[in-house]
């Protein structure tokens, strides 16, 4: 059910983007055949036709391809269709120069669109079909030459057709615009947590890293692990483990500033960037984060309680690269587990405590 809604929303899209230029087209086309048409003596049926295909057409076409669960096949079906009305126009106006030009341009564009190059050669066959016809019906005729009159009823489709197709690219440029960083947003996040995931992350550290080098700026970069997370997941199931992620990185965002990254690290674990902190300050947002996770009130679970083991490094222009930056934070955040967990350790006191030994 699920899918069959999908798939009527796409040819409803799909059918909608179709028809402003088809629609816009056709309109300011039959002021290209009608003012070659007008005062020569032509049947009703065969305006009756020209009004119906330039008018009504692109209506029919909509609601049929909106409905259609392959609206992209059915809509080919239709673009050689405009092809082979187009020709049998063409011919009927007697191959006159400039609306038969316009309406071959307009059809080749068309036929571009909808298949490329191979699709544009199926296009010259429908119109050739299309001119055949018409000479069958109201019999062959050559008069290329364009009126004044005539050229004024074409100025519409000059200036009206072109700006169609321009706000039609331009809102497709748009669109994929968005598609664009949508994926790039994909790229760079994790789904559970709507942080960064790893690999983004240690890009942005090592950016960072090579900033503070030139601009002598002090940076801190913390490890966070939940404490006892397995046996979180073992006792009340993924489920809860999962919230418990999700919550934590919902106070990541809210405690932290808009310059720092914060992003998963990999399971339980997280890590974050705080440009322009020394350790000591960081330990102290950190701590009001810890704080508050701590006593945080698990409606399904009352009685759960979750803590934070982190490790924050400072860094250092003595530091090779941000790989070594890491492996700080990381010898900080195991010091803080072998210290019971539930605590902040930063590698400055294990440098302490090492030159103390």
């Amino acid at each position: 059910m699920k899918q069959s809604s999908e798939s009527a929303r796409f040819s409803r899209s799909y059918a909608q983007r179709v028809l402003l230029p088809r629609a816009v087209g056709l309109a300011v086309g039959f002021f290209c055949v009608a003012g070659v048409l007008w005062g020569k003596g032509y049947s009703p049926w065969l305006w009756g036709l020209l009004l119906w295909f330039c008018y009504l057409w692109p209506l029919m076409a909509y609601q049929i391809t909106s409905r259609s669960p392959r609206p992209k096949e059915l809509e080919r079906y239709f673009v050689l269709f405009d092809s082979l009305m187009g020709g049998f126009w063409i011919a009927t106006i007697q191959f006159n120069v400039l609306p038969s030009v316009m309406m071959l341009s307009m059809l080749a564009m068309n036929n571009t669109a909808a298949g490329g190059a191979r699709f544009v050669v199926q296009g010259f066959v429908l119109q050739a079909l299309g001119m055949l016809l018409s000479g069958l019906v109201l019999g062959f005729g050559f008069s290329p030459d364009t009126s004044q009159a005539e050229l004024y009823a074409c100025i519409p489709m000059l200036v009206i057709h072109p700006m169609t197709i321009g706000l039609v690219l331009y809102r497709l440029a748009i669109q994929l615009s968005r598609h664009k960083k949508a994926l790039r947003d994909l790229s760079r996040t994790d789904s559970l947590t709507q942080l960064f995931n790893r690999g983004y992350w240690k890009e942005r550290l090592q950016q960072a890293f090579e900033h503070c080098r030139q601009a002598q700026q002090p940076a801190s970069l913390a490890l966070i692990d939940v404490d006892h997370f397995k046996t979180t997941n073992d006792r009340h199931g993924h489920v809860i483990g999962d919230l418990v992620l999700r919550r934590l990185s919902e106070f990541m965002r809210s405690h932290l500033r808009a310059e720092d990254l914060a992003g998963r690290y990999g399971g339980d674990e997280f890590c974050v960037l705080l440009p322009g902190l020394q350790p000591e300050a960081a330990r102290e947002v950190l701590a009001r984060l810890s704080r508050e996770l701590a006593g945080e009130a698990w409606e399904r679970v009352p009685e759960l309680r979750v803590s934070l083991s982190i490790g924050v490094a400072g860094f250092d222009p003595a530091m090779p690269d941000a790989t070594e930056w890491l492996r700080r934070a990381d010898q900080a955040l195991y010091e803080a587990k072998g210290q019971g967990r539930d605590r902040i350790v930063l590698a400055s006191e294990l440098d302490a405590a090492a030159r103390r030994a």
